[in-house]
């Protein structure tokens, strides 16, 4: 086990990396193969980062979920809030990540240059601060993420009703991660022997929503940290379930993740928030229950209730294939357009804009030649 620790640096040891690698090894069954998801893009990006993956042996593999917020948006939702934007008198505001995912015809940046207004903001209260510095004007935030997220905007909307600001609303596209994970395992396209879960989400929900994966499903999830040595000593912790006969719920991400999760946060959400009948999310489709909107007693803060939406159902370009991605169905190099056509700077699909995709992790770390080259040497 990783011992107690208290510099970024000790998280990154390499000596504790290989004796967790052997320890991993150790366990892997001769002629079994393994597969586990990390539901979050954040374990994503550290796994390519730190070359993770050497550190396993071959019959351990590593598929990446839908826990990227803004990959999960879908092409409409983009576009509703680009008709927003285009109302008189009205600023749209939105996290930076969100600029550059494609719409149907534009993403953000190119409306701008068309003569809307959206501006970056680096959470909901600078949206709110900006509604009051403009009274004369509109000020909706974008409101996207998992419960990471939501607890922001909902403590923002308290403050809105708070200080009586009636010219600040929310475009809510907040979702939930449950439903995700049933859908994946619900899907007949994929196979898992377990799960990283993801550890942004857990600080709010905490791991109990996670036992349903274990007692139905019969797979091990364990919630995960985000450096080096906590992915690895997840995957051995995941590891031994299995050599144990045990499918649990377990968190190694114990000094952030409390159990029961953070009542505060969640209260928050749900004085503010409800359940919607039903989401769309990119690859997924429609899933039941699985995102959030505005309650009726603050329907006064809701931009959904405020502004006519086109609410048109967009399909995804041909040639993108995102949500095999999302689904962990197919590796990013896999893509027709990865790395040629979709780049960071030409992203046709949202898994190369933000900053948690897993295109993005595997363009900027050049894991794709890597992999490549170890697919060629397999076959």
């Amino acid at each position: 086990m990783v011992p107690r620790m208290r510099f970024v640096d000790e998280y990154r040891d390499a000596e504790q990396a290989e004796a967790l690698a052997a320890k991993i090894a150790d366990l892997c069954e001769p002629g079994r193969h393994y597969k586990f998801m990390e539901v979050c893009g954040g374990h994503t990006h550290t796994i390519y980062k730190h070359g993770l993956e050497d550190y396993l042996p071959d019959n351990i593999t590593l598929v990446h979920g839908p826990g990227c917020p803004v990959c999960v948006i879908p092409m409409g939702r983009v576009d509703d809030a680009i008709h927003i934007a285009q109302q008189p008198d009205v600023i749209m505001t939105s996290f930076g990540d969100m600029m550059r995912v494609p719409g149907g015809t534009k993403s953000f940046i190119d409306s701008n240059a068309d003569g809307t207004t959206i501006k970056m903001v680096y959470s909901p209260l600078d949206a709110l601060k900006l509604a009051k510095q403009r009274p004369d004007q509109q000020v909706v935030f974008m409101a996207i993420g998992f419960e990471t997220t939501t607890p922001s905007t909902a403590m923002t909307v308290l403050r809105a009703a708070e200080e009586g600001v009636d010219n600040f609303s929310v475009f809510c596209n907040h979702v939930t991660i449950i439903p995700a994970i049933k859908a994946i395992l619900d899907s007949p396209d994929l196979r898992l022997d377990g799960f990283l879960g993801p550890g942004h989400v857990s600080t709010v929900i905490g791991c109990r929503p996670y036992e349903f994966i274990a007692r139905d499903y019969h797979k091990p999830l364990v919630v995960a940290g985000f450096e080096p040595l906590d992915i690895l000593q997840s995957i051995y912790m995941l590891l031994r379930q299995l050599n144990e006969g045990r499918c649990e719920v377990e968190n190694q991400y114990g000094r952030v993740v409390p159990w029961e999760g953070n009542q505060v946060a969640l209260r928050a959400i749900s004085d503010t928030m409800e359940l919607r009948p039903y989401f769309e999310w990119r690859g997924l489709g429609f899933i039941s229950h699985s995102a959030l909107r505005m309650r009726e007693d603050y329907a006064r803060f809701d931009a959904e209730r405020a502004f006519d939406l086109p609410g048109v159902r967009v399909a995804d370009p041909k040639a993108c294939q995102c949500g095999e991605v999302l689904k962990g169905v197919l590796k990013p190099w896999e893509c027709k357009v990865f790395g040629t056509a979709c780049t960071p700077e030409t992203p046709i699909g949202t898994c190369m804009v933000s900053s948690e995709g897993a295109c993005a992790a595997y363009y900027n770390y050049g894991r794709f030649e890597r992999d490549r080259v170890k697919e060629a040497t397999r076959a």
